[in-house]
């Protein structure tokens, strides 16, 4: 979605490394960039105004010419305005005091309500919630089975008394819903509503009433993230007729630029609350402004991948895994190896997954090739093999390769690859669990290599050398004895900092400067 900004702004950051001082032409040209890239990507004019104006005015400020590198100082800058603009902290849903919460949501028809809707509830679902879903959308021709289509993939009840296509009170369903829960005990209602081709009026008040009748505790206003700045001027036009609480985004997925999501929190004052980025159930998530700016500007979203990891790995798995590894990774099989695959395939797409980590924007065309089906074909070429070749894959022999390739429809060659990659990964991984690190990096603490590079190093070292005249050789011995006596005391143990016995760091007479850090005696 942000493909495109990302890429201007690093391009823009790029020209200032290296520079020890701004200038007031540095900068002007940085916001032009700036400025030029947001209205690529179709972010509103006044946001970008607006954003520009707070950017130069911090930037010709002290906190960027006293900086030692002015241009990080411009990113800090631009990445903390950025969150601003994108709604500042992360915006939790309200419950309701007494259940049950009532969740209702708004929109243009083919935003993805209802779909939305499914995943919204899934999402409280996995809160430890029981939600229930409202066809209120009873005008559009098989929105009622859409809804329940979709509560059943999400695993999730729906309230549809109503037909739909035509037949039926939205807003008396709506009202009957609310009792409905409270009487079979779910806490979070969700009333999908009808959605509208264009400000319908008419359809603007059965919003209206809905809103009335059920006294809704969010009214969230789903806005595609394809649309671009059309989507100020809906969100407007809604705050206007049904006045939402906070703002959804759907499709974020899309190869749109990417404006409004830069736009709407900003012009109609409502932050975004959650992010669709994918047609399953669990392509669903909180919006957070903080992680969505460090995306746009390439930093990766680590927390959210750390999040989603935590999901889908189970913590007595990773730890049945890692005792496997530090008995040197022998006992780690190939149906480990599978199953630590399918386990990352549940986390969602491996091109996602590598774009959530840091510095992952300058190799993004190659991700963007990474075929996930790869990782399913490794799979059958696995799954094709016995128990016992699983488990001791060195029994794997030419005949035995051949009938796997077979089996799993796939070269020779693409198993052998396979079993090659397996033995290289099991070995990487046995040495970073043994705490020897990644191989090949060498004088880093906990990194392989380096003790025994740097001992190896030193063996072959000539050291202190001897004269070999017994007259210079006597004077020279005679001479370090006078020195080490000379130096008993402080070489004396328990003399800290490399001082003598009896002297601290209170003997030191230090500079003004660092004098004046210390707290007062």
């Amino acid at each position: 979605m942000f493909d495109t900004l990302s890429d201007r702004l690093a391009a823009t950051f790029k020209n200032l490394r290296g520079k020890g001082r701004l200038t007031e032409a540095d900068i002007d040209a940085t916001a032009r960039e700036i400025r030029i890239a947001l209205l690529e990507a179709d972010v509103a004019l006044p946001v970008v105004r607006a954003f520009i104006k707070q950017v130069k005015d911090r930037a010709l400020g002290a906190e960027v010419s006293q900086a030692l590198n002015p241009a990080q100082q411009i990113v800090k800058i631009v990445n903390e305005e950025l969150i601003a603009i994108l709604g500042g902290e992360t915006r939790r849903v309200r419950f309701a005091k007494q259940p049950p919460t009532v969740i209702m949501l708004a929109g243009l028809q083919g935003a993805g309500k209802t779909t939305l809707a499914g995943k919204l509830g899934h999402w409280l679902k996995q809160q430890k919630h029981t939600p229930l879903l409202v066809a209120c959308d009873l005008q559009r021709p098989n929105a009622v089975n859409q809804l329940k289509v979709v509560g059943e993939r999400a695993g999730v009840h729906v309230f549809a008394p109503e037909p739909g296509n035509g037949v039926g009170d939205p807003v008396q369903v709506a009202r009957d819903s609310v009792a409905y829960a409270r009487g079979k005990q779910y806490d979070v209602v969700i009333v999908d509503t009808a959605g509208r081709l264009g400000i319908d009026a008419e359809l603007m008040q059965q919003a209206a009433d809905i809103r009335e009748a059920v006294q809704p505790d969010e009214v969230l206003f789903v806005v595609d993230a394809m649309i671009g700045q059309d989507a100020v001027t809906t969100a407007q036009a809604f705050l206007d007729g049904v006045d939402f609480t906070g703002v959804v985004l759907s499709k974020l997925d899309g190869d749109a630029r990417g404006g409004a999501a830069l736009s709407v929190a900003h012009v109609t004052g409502r932050q975004i609350m959650f992010a669709s980025n994918g047609e399953k159930v669990d392509d669903f998530d909180a919006f957070h402004p903080d992680r969505m700016a460090s995306r746009i500007l390439g930093m990766g979203d680590v927390l959210t991948l750390i999040e989603q990891a935590e999901r889908t790995f189970s913590q007595a798995e990773a730890e049945k895994m890692a005792s496997k590894l530090r008995g040197g990774g022998k006992e780690f099989t190939l149906d480990d190896f599978l199953g630590q695959l399918e386990q990352v395939r549940k986390m969602g797409s491996i091109s996602k997954l590598l774009g959530m980590l840091p510095g992952m924007g300058q190799i993004r065309e190659q991700i963007n090739n990474i075929d996930d089906r790869d990782v399913d074909r490794v799979g059958a070429i696995i799954k094709s093999m016995t128990p016992a070749e699983r488990t001791d894959p060195k029994i794997i022999n030419g005949s035995r390769r051949a009938r796997i390739a077979k089996g799993s429809g796939v070269s020779v060659t693409e198993v052998n690859n396979l079993v090659e990659r397996f033995f290289e990964a099991r070995k990487m991984m046995a040495r970073m669990a043994g705490g020897q690190g990644i191989p090949g990096m060498p004088g880093m603490p906990g990194m392989g290599g380096g003790p025994k590079r740097q001992a190896k190093k030193q063996g072959k070292g000539k050291g202190k050398q001897r004269s070999g005249n017994p007259l210079k050789r006597a004077a020279e011995e005679k001479a370090a004895a006078e020195r080490r006596a000379a130096g008993g005391a402080a070489a004396q143990p328990g003399g800290a900092f490399g001082l003598g016995a009896g002297q601290g760091p209170a003997d030191f007479e230090l500079p003004k400067e660092f004098r004046d850090l210390l707290p007062p005696q």
